[in-house]
């Protein structure tokens, strides 16, 4: 069940779930608000909760407004691309042989067959990058689950629009959005242990801070760092 409330000039989604504290959520680009809250819980509770968060919704939605975000990308010859934070020019060769995405010193060569449109290269290298981001999270993954003595039952990569990361505890899967192949590893590895955190405590309360500066005492740099870098054009914090 979705509802609406309205706190001055700012609309606020409410969804009711099945959880057991309320959650509040600032989304981009253009810093949408949603709260997730309990299902039997009072409109006008929720209200005076979000009223006493006005400050922190305004801050989150002016850093979203001003966050630096790329020009939409056309695949073409001298392109900037990122991988693992670092710069490659793009170089597209067309060529009769099977698609493939090969990085050489500063370069990123596209191959593709004749003729290929904007939509299958991005097809391509979209692929190259979901693949990059699985061979890099897998064995993260099995480090920190040793570290951390949980079990990931399966990793899915997927391109998101509003969030870094994902986890479901019940199923024990986490999802990743493919664009964190192109920012620096390190922050990859922020929101492995940020998800996987997630199995132990679903929430992002108290105890999951707590987790968190355990495992990783630096996190709050890495997020900042992260959140910081400039995003995907499209319309898509962590």
């Amino acid at each position: 069940m979705v509802t609406q409330i309205q706190l001055g000039e700012i609309t606020a989604d409410v969804v009711f779930k099945d959880i057991k504290n309320i959650h509040l959520s600032v989304y981009p680009p253009t810093g949408k608000v949603r709260i997730s809250a309990p299902l039997r819980m009072d409109i006008d509770k929720i209200r005076i909760f979000a009223i006493s968060k006005l400050g922190w919704i305004k801050q989150q939605q002016k850093k979203l407004q001003e966050q630096e975000r790329e020009t939409p990308r056309e695949y073409l010859d001298r392109e900037s691309h990122y991988v693992w934070g670092k710069r490659y020019l793009l170089e597209v060769l067309e060529v009769d042989e099977a698609p493939s995405v090969e990085l050489k010193h500063k370069k990123m060569i596209l191959r593709v067959r004749p003729g290929a449109d904007e939509n299958k290269k991005q097809e391509v290298i979209d692929a190259w990058y979901r693949e990059q981001l699985r061979k890099a999270a897998l064995p993260l993954i099995a480090k920190w689950e040793k570290l951390m003595g949980i079990k990931v039952e399966r990793l899915l990569i997927r391109r998101m629009k509003t969030k870094w990361g994902s986890c479901n505890p019940k199923a024990g899967n986490i999802l990743l959005n493919t664009e964190l192949a192109k920012k620096p590893s390190e922050c990859l590895e922020y929101i492995v242990v940020h998800e996987l955190s997630h199995l132990l405590e679903p929430t992002h309360n108290s105890n999951f801070i707590v987790l968190m500066d355990r495992f990783m005492p630096k996190w709050q740099f890495y997020k900042n760092k992260l959140n910081q870098l400039p995003v995907s054009h499209v319309n898509w914090i962590y």
